[in-house]
């Protein structure tokens, strides 16, 4: 197998073997399981809860990059779908897409996939705050533009709703969201600054993205 590589913060790449990336895939993926188990707070009509998922993957995304951060949310799901009860109030099996929070599920690897693609540009070009505010941007963009949608329409599906009454519904949703995005943005900063070569290109030097991100501060 041909090693890849990742930066080091003398500026040099060293080589990382996929065994590094699947790792940190399943830590992640056990992450998500365990914010799942904490209390849900069911709202609306149909009762489907508010939780702590939706930070964490946001969190996979903004940490992990687009194909790391959607691999560990898709391992979760699939672990939750084949039966294992890690999806919230302990639930598992394929019987949770026949319910109203079916969609939400269904959108969590592509909320991580977009959030982390955001991510991937925004740790090349900006620090501190600047990059917070984008991982912000970036995580509850992706919420609104894929998570929300397919929850409504799940909700509609599975809940016998009209479409315009689960959309009023899902709106009980959005003060969690930006919460949960401002908090998962914010520990995302902390990690990219305490562990600045675990989102940047293969191969690419700590200065080489420094000097991207003054140029980009221009």
């Amino acid at each position: 197998m041909t090693p890849t590589h990742s930066t080091t913060s003398a500026g040099i790449t060293r080589p990382r073997s996929a065994g590094s990336d699947i790792a940190l895939v399943a830590v992640f993926a056990a992450m998500l399981a365990a914010f799942a188990m904490m209390p849900p707070v069911p709202v609306g009509p149909l009762g489907v809860p508010i939780t702590l998922q939706t930070f964490a993957i946001a969190l996979c995304g903004m940490v992990l990059g687009p194909w790391r951060g959607f691999s560990a949310t898709l391992l979760y799901v699939v672990l939750g779908l084949i039966g294992l009860p890690i999806f919230s109030g302990m639930r598992g099996g394929i019987g949770v897409l026949a319910g109203p929070s079916a969609g939400y599920i269904l959108s969590f690897a592509l909320y991580a996939l977009l959030a982390g693609l955001i991510a991937r540009w925004a740790v090349r070009r900006f620090s501190g705050m600047k990059l917070g505010v984008v991982l912000f941007v970036g995580g509850f963009g992706g919420s609104l533009l894929l998570n929300h949608p397919l929850g409504i329409l799940g909700m509609s599906i599975n809940g016998d709703l009209p479409l315009g009454v689960a959309a009023v519904a899902d709106l009980a949703y959005w003060p969690g969201d930006i919460v949960k995005n401002i908090l998962a943005a914010s520990v995302a900063v902390l990690i990219h600054r305490a562990f600045p070569d675990v989102l940047r290109r293969r191969g690419i030097s700590v200065e080489s993205v420094a000097a991207e991100q003054v140029q980009g501060a221009k």
